[in-house]
């Protein structure tokens, strides 16, 4: 792939993700959604048809309520998308959870752990 392909990939992703995060904090009106959910990237294939959707959440009651629940709105989002960014294909939405941020947040407690320890030996 040309670097002239992957820099329109990425502007493509960043367009997708920035416009999906505005549905989901100003549009979905979906009780049961809950907590702060964040979209964390977008990884559109090149052939458009699928692009992959991270979320992550904060002070959610059920992720797993959650992603259904965004997974069910994907239709509403990608006809909302297709109206605001002008794609010859408008890619089908597939969202998944990104661990990342709860990893990052699980080492950073295991190193606050050790440094208590280390500390209570001194």
């Amino acid at each position: 792939m040309t670097n002239h392909n992957s820099n329109r990939m990425n502007k493509i992703d960043e367009e997708i993700k920035k416009e999906i995060s505005k549905i989901i904090t100003t549009e979905l009106k979906n009780p049961h959604l809950t907590g702060l959910i964040s979209v964390t990237k977008v990884k559109t294939t090149p052939d458009l048809k699928f692009a992959r959707v991270y979320v992550s959440m904060i002070n959610e009651k059920s992720k797993k309520d959650n992603l259904s629940i965004l997974k069910q709105s994907s239709g509403y989002m990608r006809s909302a998308i297709a109206k605001r960014i002008n794609l010859r294909i408008t890619p089908e939405l597939i969202f998944e959870f990104d661990e990342t941020i709860e990893y990052g947040a699980r080492i950073d407690t295991i190193l606050k752990d050790i440094t208590k320890d280390l500390k209570k030996e001194k």
